[in-house]
């Protein structure tokens, strides 16, 4: 379903079952996946690629060349960005254009979720399942199953696909909704 006032290329793909909703804006080459939904106002950038399932809230952007896997969810207002060094004019005052930068992208893990107004600084790599905080600047790649928050984000916790706060034990931490249990080694986490 694609709302009237959607503003949806010819040339991007949409899968089935997606919602895109009203003043939503998909640009020419963007891939969205199926049963995934596309909210109010929110901008899926030319090139970029959503996976199966994923949530993009009002108003967020996702500018290309973002790939975001299977079930990720996008916060309302929040910003992937595509640019590190940006300006409007180069140095001789001419007006930049696409030919005058290197897009760079932030690619995001299944299952993650970006809170909003939290701001994706690229390139970086959000690992599956890992959560920003709502509010968080991303300025550095953030590990599976971690959980960021700040300016600069940094790694506050951990947590589980089911999207609650690890609790340790005895050498390990454990989910107390779905009961599984994770390893720590080096500062990365992985299920037992």
């Amino acid at each position: 379903m694609i709302m009237e006032s959607a503003d949806v290329s010819d040339q991007a793909m949409i899968g089935q079952g997606s919602r895109i909703w009203h003043l939503a804006q998909v640009r020419e080459g963007a891939v969205i996946g199926a049963e995934c939904n596309i909210g109010r106002g929110a901008y899926i950038g030319p090139g970029a690629r959503l996976g199966d399932r994923c949530k993009i809230q009002n108003y967020a952007l996702v500018y290309e060349p973002a790939v975001l896997a299977d079930g990720v969810f996008i916060g309302p207002a929040a910003v992937l960005t595509n640019d590190q060094f940006p300006r409007a004019i180069n140095p001789d005052g001419s007006l930049k254009d696409g030919n005058d930068w290197d897009v760079v992208g932030v690619s995001i893990g299944v299952g993650a979720a970006i809170g909003a107004r939290a701001v994706c600084i690229a390139p970086l790599v959000i690992g599956a399942w890992a959560t920003v905080a709502a509010g968080a600047v991303v300025t550095r790649d953030v590990p599976a199953y971690a959980v960021v928050a700040g300016v600069p984000a940094r790694r506050v916790g951990w947590v589980g696909e089911a999207g609650h706060p690890l609790n340790a034990a005895e050498g390990h931490w454990v989910c107390p909704e779905t009961g599984r249990r994770y390893e720590e080694t080096d500062g990365n986490l992985r299920p037992m």
